[in-house]
């Protein structure tokens, strides 16, 4: 995939999860049936994600260097969607500093805001990667070890669609949301 293509690829991912968020109540924003992190911190751990590869695409490429050079070609969109399910399956969760807080109704609008700011500056510092360099340097992932930056931004992307996924599926079970939150609550 190019950069463009993966440029499409991340504003896609954003929007959809905007659209749909857009789309619940207040109450079904911030609150979730089940014990699962609600929607808003859905969007929370989705902007806490997304800092970190906005502070790698914006660091100087020396800097980058320090995590080494890859020891292969950037995998494909499906490997890293792949390889990330596997380590779910295996027991793979957030780790300490993507954990989101409860969500309240007040946090929506800066929640919202800061999603699509970082949608911006992702988008905004990776028009200023070659092809190459998007093979050439690396980072840390918490889950996946090292990954070079092209399937960093995979990552994000297919990372974006899981926890739409996860939203929509609740709301496709036939159950109504009061009936959800009641078997919750008793």
């Amino acid at each position: 995939m190019n950069k463009q293509a993966l440029i499409t690829l991340l504003d896609n991912s954003f929007s959809a999860f905007s659209t749909f968020t857009g789309t619940l109540s207040d109450h079904r924003f911030v609150v979730s049936p089940e014990g699962k992190w609600s929607a808003g911190q859905q969007m929370d751990h989705l902007i806490r994600s997304a800092r970190p590869v906005n502070t790698a695409l914006g660091l100087p490429k020396l800097l980058l260097r320090f995590f080494g050079r890859p020891m292969a070609r950037s995998r494909s969109y499906e490997q890293i969607r792949d390889t990330y399910r596997s380590v779910l399956t295996q027991g793979g969760v957030a780790t300490r500093p993507y954990i989101p807080p409860v969500t309240e109704a007040a946090q929506r609008a800066p929640l919202v805001q800061q999603f699509a700011q970082q949608k911006d500056r992702m988008v905004t510092l990776l028009d200023k990667w070659t092809e190459e360099d998007l093979d050439r340097y690396q980072v840390p992932h918490p889950l996946l070890g090292k990954l070079t930056m092209r399937e960093v931004l995979y990552f994000t992307a297919y990372h974006n669609h899981h926890h739409l996924d996860t939203l929509q599926q609740r709301e496709q079970h036939g159950e109504t949301w009061a009936s959800q939150l009641e078997r919750a609550i008793f």
